[in-house]
């Protein structure tokens, strides 16, 4: 017998992890994707509940085009297996941190690359479908607000595009919603790589060859979401995290490779000239504008192909906390992190607050190679706003926070208490006016100056003798104002005084 597959590296194995580590609800009464799906799951995400499997969906076809699991990559309600879904993406323990996992992520960039295996067939083409034979106006295409503008089929699939000299294969998330029986329309946003592409297409004068995989490895999702260096693709990085390659087979359309055990696969091209309109959609920031509908390039699914039963993984976008939160946030700020680090900042740990909708990251700093330095804080923040801001990394986040080395960057109660006792409104706090602004963010995109410019600050919670001489304080909590002793006698004790277990 074959081994059995990882959960990382295949998208039904993942699912079966989540059904035995008692994170997966097994849903088989009819539901209806117009709306019910996206009320469950954001009563989900907003809960920390258990994955839905919709196993039975008004306007499946015959071969049970499509299942749909919501909230993929959402925490759960056991702090101690909080992120255990994101942990399962990357085939660690279910009760690993977000420093343990966001640490794989990084430490798989100077790991040697891993090329995927081209191979023969896969899964992924156990059926066929042309576009006679299919309408996605029809099939189980979620609606998942009131106010959307349309069926978003495409909130947690991985779009496939290449340069047209071959040389670089881009694998990434992008939203996309159903335009017409054979169309999408989805953002392709400047500076993200898909839209680099896009621009290299355009000047070859010739439609762009795209591939929609929904259902891949998770290991690969987990990539696509990540803001990897220009040039870099991101199948390679994938078999360096997963530690083996990954298994890849050749579209029938064009000449992409899209992972071979993909539940669904489109296949396609997108526009250099056509577009349609796009939005509203309820983002990962929580709001859905009314009406807020805008013109982006069409793709054209000249394919389908899928498995008996395929599931499409469907992320419900909105307030906290789904996996617009826990992927973007969090592998923006792995890759800030690691960019300051090989600039040669003391930085020891990044993390974008959920809390902050992951608009802020948090940037903990080593106090005493700072001294070493002998910067001033201005100079120390603009330089460090200068390397984040003005790079793709930085492009979603909108406020840097540098904090001291006694503060937790992956605890907001940490995090929140030096922003509001440390950093001096105004004096501490140092604007970047003439770089990117992430569109999506409304205080951008309805609020006050341009959509697409600023709007971005470096907040320094930093006390000025941490710049000097060092920490001249203690911190008045159990942690901070008492003898290692007492501490320990007090724990210990803990329970048997009458109080819950710690």
């Amino acid at each position: 017998m074959p081994p059995k597959p990882l959960p990382q590296m295949d998208f039904r194995a993942y699912v079966e992890a989540l059904e035995a580590d008692g994170d997966l609800v097994q849903i088989n009464e009819e539901c209806d994707p117009h709306l019910e799906v996206g009320a469950i799951i954001r009563r989900v995400v907003e809960n920390d509940e258990k994955a839905p499997l919709f196993n039975k969906l008004k306007g499946q076809d015959s071969n049970g085009l499509w299942r749909i699991l919501g909230a993929p990559n959402s925490l759960r309600s056991d702090p101690k297996q909080r992120f255990g879904r994101l942990a399962r993406h990357l085939g660690l323990p279910p009760t690993s941190s977000m420093k343990d996992i966001l640490g794989k992520m990084t430490a798989a960039k100077t790991a040697p690359p891993i090329p995927p295996v081209i191979v023969e067939t896969g899964p992924c083409k156990e059926f066929r479908l042309t576009p006679d034979q299919f309408d996605l106006t029809q099939l189980p295409a979620p609606l998942l607000h009131q106010s959307d503008g349309g069926k978003y089929v495409q909130t947690y699939g991985m779009h496939i595009v290449q340069s047209p000299d071959g040389k670089w294969t881009n694998w990434s998330i992008a939203r996309a919603m159903v335009s017409d029986r054979n169309h999408l329309v989805g953002l392709v946003i400047k500076p993200q790589h898909i839209w680099q592409i896009h621009q290299m297409w355009k000047k070859e004068g010739r439609d762009m060859p795209w591939a929609l995989a929904f259902g891949v490895p998770p290991a690969a999702i987990m990539a696509a979401g990540m803001p990897l260096p220009d040039g870099l693709s991101e199948a390679e990085y994938v078999g360096a995290l997963a530690g083996s390659a990954l298994e890849v087979v050749k579209c029938e359309t064009s000449g992409l490779n899209v992972p071979a055990n993909s539940e669904i696969v489109f296949e396609g091209t997108c526009s250099i000239t056509e577009t349609g309109l796009e939005g509203p959609f309820g983002e990962m920031h929580g709001y859905v504008f009314r009406g807020d509908a805008h013109p982006w390039p069409k793709y054209t699914v000249d394919l389908i192909t899928h498995r008996k039963d395929a599931i499409l993984p469907v992320s419900g976008c909105g307030r906290l906390t789904d996996e617009t939160h826990t992927m973007i946030g969090p592998l923006a700020a792995a890759e800030i992190g690691f960019l300051l680090k090989s600039e040669g900042f003391p930085i020891k740990e990044a993390f974008s607050p959920f809390e902050s909708q992951v608009t802020w990251v948090a940037l903990q700093v080593d106090t005493e190679k700072l001294r070493e330095l002998k910067t001033s804080p201005e100079e120390f923040c603009r330089k460090v706003g200068d390397v984040i801001f003005r790079h793709k990394v930085g492009y979603t986040i909108h406020r840097l926070l540098l904090v001291g080395d006694d503060i937790d960057v992956y605890n907001f109660d940490d995090v929140i208490w030096a922003f509001t006792t440390r950093c001096r409104p105004g004096m501490d706090e140092y604007h970047f006016e003439d770089v990117p602004g992430f569109r999506l963010i409304p205080y951008m995109s309805h609020g006050n100056g341009p959509a697409d410019k600023g709007g971005k600050v470096v907040s320094d919670c930093l006390l000025p003798v941490e710049y000097t001489t060092g920490r001249d304080w203690e911190a008045a909590n159990f942690e901070g104002s008492f003898p290692e002793g007492v501490k320990q006698r007090v724990c210990s004790r803990w329970e048997s005084l009458g109080f819950g277990s710690l």
